[in-house]
């Protein structure tokens, strides 16, 4: 019987372990399955780590794989050991423990890293970002009802860590450097609205505000210094500013990087023998931190891996907040342009408020367009 061919794996989370189980579906008998993991556990399902922030959930309800998968599997799990190198020439991957695995094909799941602003006192304790399960237990560990938290950044993550907090008995605020939150997802009209529900669910929102610095007392952060010379007072300060791609360890590997590692439409790198998935990978110049495009990409990896003839064309993005009673979508170019309409449903009573944003077709004597959103959709 011939050797199994070895297929090691740079990531234990949701894309990594999802990529194998695409090839396991296709052929479970091909492979000899090595998994490096950065973190001392078990695949869990990252989406969900605002539930656990906000008691909503525990972490034996977001796991994904548990040990047994492992074991009926007959994958070998390195939980804990992060791999910070790759010979190439010799085909091996060395964890920093010192821990050696040799692979002919090898997938890189590494992720994307928290962006960390570089302001004075940000490495002073209790500032965190919100990327993993270990960030949310330093929040929970520091909430306490009355103190008081400040999350830097109005995105999906920043919200959802302010709400959480809330959660918990903290006075929360968002502060964002721009006057719309989610500007990236939602116009001037449906971001009002947004911070409008937050401030009912006890979220208070600071728009149009530059940090400055993050001040401390005996040894602990104590404050935000906006740069109008206000001071945010608080007891834990949350960096939810963006993400960026994972991609140190393939570039020093040699392999192709711009902002994330490069791929083409089967998800392979520029080494022959190495494919990348997820947040740490480019496509055709696109960088994605959605799942759904990583559920595509991984699908395609699973077909690549297993002599299949899938190819990944890219992906159409939506985003969808669910902050405890208040659901915002959104999808296509919100920002508008010539070529674009605007669609909007509106309740005047209040009770309902949404858009819709999406690829259509105009009538045959106009092309194509994208319609842009100009209200979140909202239920109370």
């Amino acid at each position: 019987m011939a050797a199994k061919e070895r297929l090691v794996v740079v990531g234990n989370g949701m894309a990594g372990c999802r990529a194998v189980q695409e090839v396991l579906k296709r052929d479970p008998d091909r492979y000899q399955i090595t998994i490096f993991g950065a973190e001392p556990r078990v695949n869990y399902d990252r989406i969900m780590l605002s539930p656990v922030l906000a008691g909503e959930k525990a972490f034996a309800d977001i796991v994904l794989n548990d040990e047994a998968w492992y074991r009926d599997n007959a994958i070998t799990l390195h939980a804990g050991r992060a791999v910070e190198a790759i010979d190439r020439a010799a085909r091996v991957v060395r964890a920093v423990d010192g821990t050696l695995a040799a692979y002919d094909r090898l997938i890189l799941a590494t992720g994307s890293d928290p962006i960390r602003l570089p302001l004075p006192g940000a490495d002073l304790p209790g500032v965190v970002t919100f990327r993993d399960l270990d960030d949310v237990e330093a929040m929970i560990t520091a909430a306490r009802p009355g103190a008081k938290a400040v999350v830097i950044g109005g995105g999906l993550l920043g919200i959802e860590a302010a709400y959480g907090l809330s959660k918990r008995g903290m006075s929360a605020t968002v502060v964002h450097l721009l006057d719309v939150l989610m500007e990236r997802q939602l116009d001037a009209s449906a971001g009002f609205l947004l911070t409008e529900a937050l401030a009912q669910k006890g979220v208070e929102t600071v728009l149009e505000a530059q940090s400055e610095e993050i001040e401390g007392r005996d040894g602990r952060v104590s404050g935000l210094r906006l740069k109008d010379g206000r001071v945010l007072p608080c007891d834990l300060l949350v960096m939810a500013v963006g993400i960026r791609p994972a991609a140190g360890l393939a570039k020093a590997a040699g392999l192709e990087v711009n902002r994330g590692v490069v791929v083409d439409d089967t998800l392979r790198t520029s080494d022959p023998a190495i494919w990348a998935i997820g947040e740490c990978v480019e496509h055709r110049g696109q960088c994605y931190g959605l799942v759904a495009p990583i559920w595509e990409m991984c699908r395609t990896l699973g077909e690549a891996l297993t002599d299949g003839s899938s190819t990944y064309q890219g992906s159409s993005l939506s985003t969808r907040l669910k902050v405890s009673g208040v659901d915002v979508f959104s999808a296509g170019k919100h920002t508008g342009g010539a070529d674009c309409e605007d669609i909007v449903f509106r309740d005047a009573g209040g009770a309902f408020t949404s858009a819709s944003c999406w690829k259509a077709a105009r009538s045959p004597a106009r092309s194509s367009s994208a319609m842009r959103p100009t209200a979140a959709g909202t239920s109370t």
